[in-house]
């Protein structure tokens, strides 16, 4: 809207309502004047005056103080006579004291709206809080999780504090999908830090909130998360009940990429007690999943990531080392790091991973040189989550004791002392 449009004559500002608002700087009977001779939408009255609808629905309810500076703005932008912005002078010519007297005017009309109240929730609340969650994501992959943990307890707190003010109203549900995804992060930076019970309490917030939010796939995202970390802490037989749990909340049409994640970590739970037909059968469900989420036209799993074949190919990697089947692991490997770069944390991971492999087929040299990277990356991120993959994999070690393995040792020592 160019700024010549919606302009009044000049009569219009002398006019009994106006001229009575004027002098009481009464913005919102102002505005409600302007936008009513004009015959705009409230949404086209506040492309006039520069802010968001919502806000000049504030400050036409008398909700949203203005500041000296936003109250010439405004009138400028919708054609207040320069002149008016005195609030009247009273015949008297001095300029320094008209100044003066304007400023007092304009101070005492603003003292007389309304206190500001807390922000309320509107429609930009749910969004601008989500953009932290992810912020805090995109951190995580290079910063130590001590250094994320405070931040990103204080915005599941902040999230709750909001969900409070939302009460019943129609952001409510928003607010409790934000706080679910800001707890679920929560919940990684603590497994990241080896702080079980810590994650778990987390995890569980961020299935709870899923729920009250009713948004099933974020539930069901969460609770296959949570299997995820159960499998990590050596309880499959839980996790697999996780994931039954999880394909609940779907429903009976899951996104393909939902369930081909799904099947994913359940080859990888079957994996890790050593069931070896389940966790084939897991794999090529997997694979079926990701074909037909391939051709489905609909966008991927929201806020998460798209699960094609190299994204599987790293979790075939990981239940073939489980099932003690190196070269299988190792060309797995091979494919899925061909096709996407971990970030430095998850590298971490894969090494102790890619080690394990290597040590099954005699490559000890390589194993414990790839095992030694691992736990450098879990020290210099503070990754307690990578050193324990790492002291893991040196316990199920049975191998001969090279000038590698003690080498490592001594690596390892040191970094625990």
């Amino acid at each position: 809207m160019s700024q010549d449009q919606g302009r009044l004559p000049p009569q219009f500002w002398s006019a009994p309502a106006m001229a009575a608002a004027l002098a009481e700087c009464d913005i919102p009977a102002v505005l409600a004047e302007v936008q009513r001779a004009n015959g705009w939408t409230q949404g086209q009255l506040a492309e006039a005056v520069g802010y968001s609808q919502s806000w000049v629905s504030k400050v036409v309810r008398n909700r949203q103080p203005l500041t000296v500076d936003q109250v010439r703005e405004i009138s400028i932008r919708i054609g207040v006579p320069l002149h008016l912005l005195r609030f009247g002078a009273r015949g008297d010519d001095d300029p320094t004291k008209r100044r003066d007297f304007g400023k007092a005017v304009a101070l005492t009309a603003l003292t007389a709206l309304p206190l500001p109240r807390r922000a309320e929730v509107d429609e930009t609340t749910a969004p601008t809080l989500t953009s932290i969650t992810g912020a805090q994501r995109r951190l995580e992959a290079t910063t130590p999780a001590r250094e994320l943990a405070r931040g990103a307890v204080a915005h599941v707190n902040l999230a709750n504090r909001i969900l409070g003010r939302a009460g019943r109203s129609d952001f409510a549900g928003d607010i409790r999908a934000v706080m679910s995804e800001a707890a679920g992060f929560a919940a990684w930076v603590h497994a990241d830090m080896h702080d079980t019970g810590t994650s778990r309490t987390y995890y569980r917030l961020a299935i709870g909130s899923a729920r009250q939010a009713e948004h099933s796939l974020l539930a069901a995202y969460m609770i296959g998360s949570l299997a995820a970390f159960e499998i990590d802490t050596d309880d499959s037989v839980l996790a697999l009940g996780l994931l039954t749990q999880a394909r609940r909340e779907l429903g009976e049409r899951p996104p393909a990429t939902a369930r081909a994640w799904l099947f994913s970590i359940e080859a990888l739970g079957h994996a890790t007690v050593h069931d070896a037909p389940a966790a084939l059968t897991a794999l090529r469900q997997a694979e079926s999943a990701v074909v037909a989420s391939e051709r489905a036209s609909a966008p991927p799993w929201p806020w998460v990531f798209p699960f094609d074949h190299a994204k599987l190919a790293g979790y075939r990697a990981l239940v073939m080392v489980r099932l003690g089947r190196a070269d299988e692991a190792v060309a797995a490997f091979a494919e899925s790091l061909s096709s996407v770069q971990p970030a430095a944390k998850q590298r971490g991971v894969l090494m102790t991973e890619i080690a394990a492999a290597k040590a099954m087929s005699g490559e000890h040299y390589e194993a414990f040189h790839l095992a030694s990277n691992a736990l450098t990356v879990g020290v210099t991120y503070g990754s307690e989550r990578t050193i324990q993959r790492v002291r893991r994999f040196r316990r199920t070690y049975d191998g001969p004791m090279t000038a590698d393995v003690r080498a490592f040792d001594e690596h390892l020592r040191a970094t625990l002392l």
